[in-house]
């Protein structure tokens, strides 16, 4: 009820001309509003599908990430596997992962980016 009541005050202090006005802009935000939210549900989808490798140990170990930042494999060569050396093997998987976070971080940022030309109200400087 005090929604109702709140949106009938906010109705009757704008005035039947200046809602029109008020409506007739607020279309067009809103229309760019569901364009912004297109963009990014189809940029999120694509991150979704594309991925990056990241590396280490000169390739030795490599995880392959998605744009959402979801491990998707590990892959280790066999040659640096070392049963006396377990704590180097945690190391570059660890390094290897923190590569991938950071090139999926830039593919969303770039992917992400285009948001930022559209002229939205509230959404930056």
């Amino acid at each position: 009820m005090a929604k109702s009541s709140g949106r009938n005050r906010y109705m009757r202090r704008g005035g039947g001309g200046a809602r029109g006005a008020g409506g007739a802009r607020g279309g067009a935000q809103g229309g760019q509003l569901a364009e912004a939210q297109a963009m990014l549900q189809r940029a999120q989808e694509e991150l979704a599908t594309k991925t990056v490798e990241g590396t280490a140990g000169g390739g030795a170990v490599r995880v392959t990430m998605n744009g959402e930042q979801k491990v998707q494999a590990i892959s280790i060569e066999p040659d640096v596997v070392d049963a006396e050396d377990v704590e180097m093997l945690e190391d570059l998987v660890l390094a290897a992962i923190h590569d991938a976070s950071e090139r999926a971080s830039a593919m969303q940022a770039d992917s992400l980016g285009m948001l930022g030309g559209l002229d939205l109200p509230g959404l930056g400087g």
